[in-house]
């Protein structure tokens, strides 16, 4: 099995090292960019992008289509492929806002750190979620606007990182905007504000599904070593992507909350596991979870997700009141005060786009935007949810906030890396 990641040499990173690194190499840049030197102007904006799978090429392109004065001019990522393709897509789509020089093309783990050295304005983080706390605080560190990714974190330590990073970034006034997209779909912000204003009286219930089907799979190469087998697989590995109640369900999640007005719930149990998923290929995540989720005033969210072949697929979202239901998909309210938005065929309401066009509108304006406490939050109800299923337990907030379970690897290196066993309900401890 080769050690060696292709592009980049041997060097293995402990986990302290790549931090302290991190650190020190953020702390010797922070003061090289005013948070405000684009406000009102039309000084060029360079981005950079950590992480080029489709995700991260896609947020790029919207990034670029957000601002006429903006230049890409930065990729990173561990694999050398991923950043090759992302800069034959990327350079095809974006014109003169395209200026990725090979030398500012890099690879490896510590890649996220050579970008935000290179003289970047503003990143936009599409990694695996693993590694999202990391690299917002080298970012935020240095000075960095951020567009980042859901989900913020998969374990607890990760979301008090990503909370404290937040922090810091207002006090630097530092723009962070989440990829939690909803958030920026117009028709949705009129449907939770009709919502907030009484459409359907009290909220009494809410029911959420995202059943899909399988994810993509990489089939091993002889030369893969066990951490790039589960990097290029992250999808199924818990410690890379929090399962799938966290890194796709936490869309959904995010709209209850959005629902309760950004309260979060007091606790939380449920089931799952794993019918179909079974090939060890799949690393250690269940194929299905259902939730309860439980808030302080005693309302309810009946929550479920799967990923499974060959089953029924629905993605939906229900708030029920005292006075009528509405379905949130359909931007549809139904009771006393009936409604419904219909397609708006003239103004292209992309949330993609939306996102990162408020995005950059909030750096020239010199008004920062700053997500970080929803996107941690919610982020943090889909871990919590995880938790219930994976232990069998009562989970309550406090419990999944204060978690010390830290799925950190002892070491970033191409080398031999343990699967976690599958969670097994009654037995999986609560750490």
């Amino acid at each position: 099995m080769s050690n060696l990641n292709p592009g980049q040499d041997a060097k293995s990173v402990s986990r302290r090292s790549f931090l302290k690194a991190s650190a020190v190499a953020a702390g010797s840049t922070a003061l090289t960019l005013a948070p405000a030197v684009h406000a009102g102007g039309s000084d060029i904006l360079r981005i950079g992008l950590i992480g080029c799978g489709g995700r991260g090429t896609g947020a790029a392109e919207n990034a670029m289509n957000a601002d006429p004065n903006l230049r890409l001019v930065a990729l990173g990522d561990t694999f050398k492929d991923q950043v090759d393709g992302a800069f034959r897509v990327l350079k095809d789509s974006g014109g003169e806002k395209f200026a990725v020089k090979p030398e500012n093309c890099f690879v490896g783990f510590d890649a996220y750190q050579r970008v935000i050295d290179c003289g970047v304005d503003v990143v936009v983080m599409a990694t695996p979620p693993h590694f999202r706390p990391q690299h917002l605080k080298a970012a935020v560190d240095a000075g960095k606007h951020c567009f980042v990714e859901k989900p913020i974190a998969v374990d607890g330590p990760g979301v008090r990182s990503v909370l404290a990073t937040c922090e810091e970034a207002k006090k630097k006034g530092l723009s962070i905007v989440s990829g939690l997209c909803y958030r920026y779909e117009r028709a949705k912000q009129e449907t939770f504000k009709r919502v907030h204003e009484g459409a359907i009286g009290d909220i009494v219930a809410l029911n959420t599904v995202y059943n899909t089907s399988f994810t993509r799979y990489s089939p091993r190469k002889p030369n893969w070593s066990d951490m790039e087998y589960q990097i290029r697989n992250w999808f199924y590995y818990t410690w890379l992507s929090g399962d799938h109640i966290v890194e796709q369900h936490v869309h959904s999640l995010d709209k209850v909350a959005w629902a309760m007005r950004d309260e979060y719930p007091v606790k939380a149990y449920g089931v799952g596991g794993r019918q179909s998923r079974t090939d060890p290929k799949m690393g250690q995540i269940f194929d299905h979870h259902s939730v309860v989720y439980e808030f302080k005033n005693g309302v309810k969210a009946y929550s479920q997700c799967r990923q499974q072949v060959d089953c029924y697929t629905e993605v939906s979202d229900q708030i029920i009141g005292n006075k009528g239901f509405c379905n949130v998909m359909k931007h549809e309210i139904v009771g006393a005060k009936p409604w419904r938005r219909r397609p708006d065929k003239k103004n292209n309401d992309d949330m993609y786009q939306n996102e990162h066009n408020d995005f950059m509108a909030s750096i020239r304006s010199g008004k920062p935007i700053n997500n970080g406490e929803y996107m941690s939050y919610s982020s943090l109800m889909a871990i919590m949810g995880r938790m219930a299923t994976y232990t069998g337990q009562l989970i309550t907030w406090d419990m999944a906030l204060h978690s010390k379970d830290d799925m950190t690897p002892a070491k970033y290196e191409w080398s031999e890396l343990d699967v976690a066993p599958v969670a097994r309900p009654g037995v999986t401890k609560f750490i």
